[in-house]
């Protein structure tokens, strides 16, 4: 690694030395300021210890607690432990009831935890470590300990990511904010719904018009905390379509889809109509209890399909603080039990809109029927729980719905991607096309239905509407990528590929041959999200309509 170091060997003889200690100081420092790492071991060759693992006496027995000792020693502003495990568990790590400690509070996990065996790496394992972790932390030496195979672990630490378990000597001061565990938070929302769930709909329905009145008189509030996470996004220097999602303004549209026992399209623009499409959810029809079906078996044996909330729903969200509003408020209505983890982007939006919604649920059904999810780290612990939690869905990228599909036995209702199409048929009206192209692509670029590619009819380069398009497309700011036909006929960048989301004033424009050339693509490059087709020939309009079966086709 080209890193400098130095080994150096003590023994217990050394640290009763009080000359030893002042000048083992003085050489840290001045090998450090040299940018030369110390190594420190026990030296084996004259240590008088007669059985490292059964002999503990002396100031130190093993490389932890020489590590506390050091730590100590040189006053160190930190002290990471590695272990072969993430951290310090409940129990043992290979219990699945074992949970991962992220805060050791010695007044309350010392009688709690259940040591296993030694590690199979090392001299003392885990109970070394924590003896060692313990002493140096009441000592004023914050300490983490984690795992040493993970990736990055040091870098982590010290930037404050929630990893490992960490040992402070003010943790028992933090009780007050103290960390609700996931089953115990699942629990929770479990228990409330089900008395939600024996409300009458019009007690719900109140339930919901109260939330929308809160919402209004905490608009200032919710508005102050909303602008900080934006302006903390823009400082981070995030991408601007994030910062689009996670503002709160007038003439934002943003359409989430959630599943309920019928799909529920709600349309956000502000708080004033956050709070209006609240008032309309109430007044629709009461979603629990419909009969969707009768089938009579016999003579007096009928069998009836009802309609019945899903039960616990575990909702992972992107940075749309709107979302949340729209999400609770459809739980509350068809009588389902809440958890929630929104993007970190929009950590204070989302706390203060949770707050405002939980503070307007009566007391008969409690404040814990929707929960707050406060860290990513809790969701390996949330999707354990296939008898709590009864669906998870999550709405983000590839890669977080892959791993939530890896990682739960719990169903899991995930759409990762919304590579949405619009094909401009060579019957299609220059004005028409223009309106809907623009407004596709330009009126909410980082919405899930945004346009991300164009696919025009190979007539439309010779008569001018292909032009038409790019040029109007340009001029609004939009940058231009292209298929193979496109971009050598456009002199525009070749795309790197056509499933891709751009989520920002981006897209990719592609040439083909008619109808059924822009299904077949697609049907290969799609995400079976939302595809559209400009055109004046109905025959047309219903060859796409059929042969894209979408679950959302405009014609």
């Amino acid at each position: 690694l080209d890193v400098s170091s130095s080994q150096h060997l003590v023994t217990d003889t050394d640290f009763r030395n009080g000359s030893f200690r002042k000048q083992l100081s003085e050489t840290v420092k001045s090998l450090l300021a040299l940018k030369v790492i110390p190594i420190f071991n026990e030296n084996d060759a004259v240590s008088t210890r007669r059985a490292p693992y059964e002999d503990s006496s002396g100031i130190f027995w093993d490389n932890d607690s020489l590590a506390g000792l050091l730590a100590l020693e040189l006053q160190a502003d930190l002290l990471v432990l590695l272990s072969d495990v993430e951290g310090l568990y409940s129990g043992p790590p290979s219990d699945p009831d074992s949970k991962l400690i992220h805060t050791y509070i010695k007044e309350k996990h010392q009688g709690e935890i259940t040591f296993g065996d030694k590690s199979r790496l090392g001299r003392g394992g885990m109970t070394a470590k924590v003896n060692a972790a313990v002493c140096a932390a009441y000592a004023g030496i914050p300490v983490v300990i984690t795992s040493g195979y993970a990736t990055d672990s040091i870098i982590k630490v010290l930037q404050g990511k929630r990893i490992g378990t960490l040992f402070h000597q003010d943790a028992h001061l933090w009780t007050s904010v103290k960390e609700v565990g996931a089953r115990e938070m699942a629990v929770a929302a479990r228990e409330c719904s089900r008395r939600l769930q024996a409300m009458h709909s019009d007690d719900r329905r109140k339930i919901l018009l109260d939330i929308a009145d809160a919402l209004e008189a905490n608009e200032s509030l919710i508005k102050v905390e909303n602008e900080a996470d934006v302006a903390d996004a823009q400082d981070a220097g995030y991408d601007k379509s994030l910062v689009a999602r996670l503002a709160l303004k007038p003439g934002k549209a943003s359409i989430y889809l959630f599943l309920d026992l019928c799909f529920t399209l709600i349309i956000i623009l502000q708080i004033a109509s956050l709070a209006k499409s609240v008032r309309v959810l109430a007044e629709m029809e009461e979603p629990i209890g419909q009969v969707l079906k009768r089938t009579e078996l016999a003579d007096g044996l009928i069998l009836e399909k009802t309609s019945c909330p899903l039960g616990v729903l575990l909702i992972v969200f992107e940075s749309r603080p709107d979302a949340l509003v729209q999400i609770a408020s459809l739980a509350i209505r068809s009588g389902n039990g809440l958890l929630l983890k929104g993007g970190k982007e929009a950590k204070r939006s989302n706390a203060i809109l949770h707050k405002v919604i939980t503070s307007a649920i009566p007391k008969s059904i409690g404040n814990k029927l929707i929960g707050l999810v406060a860290s990513r780290e809790d969701i390996p612990d949330l999707l354990k729980l296939d008898d709590v939690i009864d669906l998870v869905i999550p709405r983000g990228s590839n890669k977080l719905v892959s791993q939530i599909k890896e990682l739960t036995k719990i169903p899991v209702l995930g759409h990762s991607d919304g590579i949405c199409h619009v094909y401009v048929d060579k019957s299609a009206k220059v004005d028409t096309a223009k309106r809907i192209v623009l407004d596709a692509k330009i009126d909410y670029p980082a919405a899930c239905n945004a346009m991300e590619t164009l696919l025009v009819h190979k007539d439309l380069s010779s008569n001018g509407l292909l032009n038409t398009l790019t040029k109007e497309l340009q001029h609004e700011g939009v940058t231009l990528y292209g298929g193979p036909r496109a971009s050598s006929l456009l002199n525009i960048p070749e795309a790197h590929s056509f499933h891709h989301e751009y989520s920002s004033m981006a897209c990719t424009i592609e040439i083909v041959d008619d109808v059924q050339a822009a299904i077949d693509h697609i049907h290969q490059h799609g995400s079976s999200h939302t595809d559209c087709i400009v055109t004046e020939n109905h025959e047309v309009a219903e060859i796409f309509l059929h042969g894209v079966l979408q679950c959302c086709s405009i014609s």
